[in-house]
């Protein structure tokens, strides 16, 4: 989940139009100038500059292990066997050491098994409207350490009427919404110089989602993630207006168990640790390109536990200055 949200930290500063965006939020463009706005960087704990904005497009994939079908019936804790979310994400730096994000994803879930139709469809995700805090900074020769704080609430925007071939509802896990208004709490860190290596960077990122119930009188498991990412930065030019970063990812996942009609459906929810990698390229001033990668490496083996087997994300983001 996040990235995310890709924020910046204070560099160098450029002049760039951001008309080619006015397709994807025109009413945010009317505020918008041709002026002068940041460089990229990957790190999560920094808030976006103050006064900034940003767009960023960011496409993720998802597969699922499969479970064994004992009725020939969906069960009502099922997840999508593959599942991709095309996320839309606006952010203004408001305030120093503040931000808000708005974060709207479009969401395609497919269910397949053996001796059952495919079923599936696409619609609105749940938004999200989130706050970042960063509360700690410290710059020394070394690099520059970072500590933020990120909470919001998830809204039921998203679409949950997906139906079969015979008009019978799809269980609320394979929905693209919730119907249900949770709560995102995160927390970050950045540690730049790690080993006194200024291009070292590392990186972790911990979220969690507070669910409530929802339709079909679900209450989907609410999850932890701690996402840690150590990145080299291999390439930088002299005026920052290109650089790169990779290396390599740790994530481990929690979900809890999901509770319908108030009845708690036991082995629902488990652990996966996944390891991949991951790169974020700046291809010019203001913006940069992500491809992140990771496959499962370890699983809870609860009956009715589908964990995620392997996840591909990769966006655009396009930073610039906003003026109200």
């Amino acid at each position: 989940m996040f990235a995310g949200g890709k924020l910046v930290r204070s560099r160098k500063v450029f002049r760039n139009s951001c008309g080619k965006w006015a397709s994807l939020l025109p009413v945010v463009l009317l505020c918008i100038s041709t002026t002068r706005a940041q460089g990229p960087a990957p790190e999560t704990a920094p808030p976006l500059f103050p006064g900034g904005g940003l767009l960023s497009y960011n496409s993720v994939f998802t597969t699922r292990g499969q479970i064994p079908l004992s009725s020939g019936n969906i069960p009502a804790t099922a997840r999508p066997t593959f599942a991709s979310e095309d996320d839309f994400n606006f952010t203004w730096g408001f305030y120093r050491n503040f931000d808000l994000a708005i974060l709207v994803p479009i969401v395609t879930n497919h269910f397949d098994m053996a001796g059952i139709p495919k079923v599936g469809g696409t619609g609105l995700g749940d938004a999200m409207v989130l706050v970042k805090y960063r509360f700690y900074r410290r710059d020394s020769q070394r690099g520059t350490t970072q500590a933020s704080v990120t909470f919001g609430p998830k809204v039921p925007t998203g679409r949950t009427n997906l139906a079969n071939e015979n008009g019978t509802l799809l269980p609320a896990s394979l929905q693209p919404g919730s119907g249900s208004t949770d709560l995102v709490l995160a927390a970050n860190w950045t540690y730049t110089g790690l080993f006194n290596l200024r291009r070292l960077v590392a990186d972790e990122d911990f979220h969690s989602l507070l669910r409530s119930q929802g339709t079909q009188q679900t209450r989907l498991g609410s999850e932890i993630e701690s996402r840690f990412w150590l990145s080299y930065r291999p390439y930088e030019s002299k005026n920052v207006t290109r650089e790169w970063f990779i290396g390599p990812v740790l994530t481990w996942q929690h979900s809890q168990n999901d509770r319908i009609a108030g009845v708690t459906q036991g082995g629902s929810g488990g652990d996966v640790l996944r390891g991949g990698v991951t790169t974020y390229v700046g291809v010019r001033p203001g913006i940069h390109v992500w491809l992140g990668m990771d496959w499962d490496v370890a699983h809870s083996t609860d009956a009715l536990f589908m964990p995620v087997r392997r996840h591909i994300s990769f966006g655009i983001t396009q930073q610039f200055r906003l003026h109200f």
